[in-house]
């Protein structure tokens, strides 16, 4: 049991097997739980302004690290994956922009809750993973060659 009401839980299947990049993963998967627990009613302004800037800096400082992962390993999907995350930025972003304008408001704890728990999940379990598999391919090949 993960101690969330919501169970939004890591599973080892989306490791990349890339420690940084996996504890970054990790990281993510305990915010958006607590994320899940704290605004099912609503967030206060302090929790909904520090989860977003978590998000910003997250997006920044982790999708360099997996993008810079996926060109070590000549990943045949970044373009497509870079994309991704530069797509997700500007939703994070939007997401800032409706807090500095109206504050906490219900709507945007859903909205928040809604689109970066259902963005980042479904990301890291479906595109995340066929980097990890990508590596574990490369490697598996490397240590046969």
């Amino acid at each position: 049991m993960n101690g969330h009401k919501y169970g939004i839980a890591w599973n080892n299947i989306y490791n990349l097997g890339n420690e940084r990049v996996d504890k970054q993963h990790k990281r993510l998967f305990e915010l958006l739980s607590d994320l899940v627990d704290q605004c099912t009613e609503g967030c206060s302004t302090e929790y909904l302004k520090e989860t977003l800037d978590f998000m910003v800096e997250y997006t920044v400082k982790h999708f360099y690290e997996e993008e810079a992962l996926q060109v070590r390993y000549n990943f045949p999907d970044y373009k497509r994956h870079k994309r991704l995350h530069e797509d997700f930025k500007l939703v994070v972003g939007a997401l800032v922009q409706k807090f500095v304008e109206n504050g906490s408001t219900l709507e945007l704890s859903n909205n928040l809750n809604r689109v970066i728990v259902r963005w980042m999940v479904e990301h890291i379990q479906q595109e995340d993973r066929k980097i990890g598999i990508h590596i574990r391919n490369v490697t598996a090949r490397s240590l046969t060659a």
